[in-house]
């Protein structure tokens, strides 16, 4: 699969596709929490988006050796923000399923690969689609570095890019409707937060993560 030029001018599809194949969903469940990421129960998956509940999800933002980040732009019988862009993947774990391990779980279904993650932080948010269903997520967000190739799942991505923080930050500033709104809303907490990463003085990176070395280089 070809990897995309640049975002600028790539089709919004909005969510006219997601209504089309939402009933296809496999029967998956849930966590649903409260405020403060406490359990409380659970629900199937599509009942949890169209009744709009919190549950627990996850984003992964993966960033290559110049501190680029991996964007995906969803595929089009997505249940919802079909054809935008995001972050690398995204995502919930099931029930009983620690949320590290399913974004790890996660990032090789989908995106074809593997790579050690680390908890950057964790945020809330509601969103209404035009077809009905809400996404209203507990969001906790992992960063990691990866160089190897790339084999995304068809069925869950169109295509991919790598761009620069700076690059993404002037995408959304001049087309903010061809990203998923979860991204729109991450990816500046996530530039805050690499901000505050400590600076890479050492050449051998044993007081630096390599997540940490590989995303400074990007800032």
């Amino acid at each position: 699969m070809e990897r995309s030029a640049y975002l600028a001018g790539h089709i919004y599809y909005g969510d006219y596709f997601g209504f089309l194949t939402a009933y296809t969903m496999t029967e998956q469940r849930v966590i649903l929490v409260n405020e403060s990421d406490e359990a409380i129960g659970e629900m199937e998956k599509l009942e949890a988006h169209r009744k709009g509940v919190l549950h627990r999800a996850f984003s992964v933002f993966i960033f290559n050796s110049r501190g680029e980040l991996l964007l995906q732009r969803r595929a089009l019988n997505k249940y919802h923000s079909a054809g935008l862009w995001t972050n690398t993947c995204c995502s919930h774990p099931a029930p009983g399923e620690d949320e590290k391990e399913a974004a790890q779980r996660r990032l090789r279904e989908e995106m074809g690969f593997t790579a050690t993650l680390e908890k950057l932080f964790s945020f809330t948010y509601r969103a209404d689609f035009s077809n009905g269903l809400t996404e209203h997520e507990l969001d906790h967000v992992f960063i990691g570095a990866y160089e190897g190739p790339v084999q995304p799942d068809p069925s869950e991505v169109m295509e991919y890019t790598y761009h620069s923080l700076p690059d993404i930050a002037a995408m959304l500033g001049s087309d903010t409707n061809a990203f998923t709104v979860w991204f729109r809303i991450a990816f500046p907490l996530v530039q805050v937060q690499i901000s505050k990463l400590p600076a890479d003085k050492d050449p051998d990176h044993t007081k630096t993560s390599s997540v940490h070395h590989q995303i400074m280089r990007g800032k």
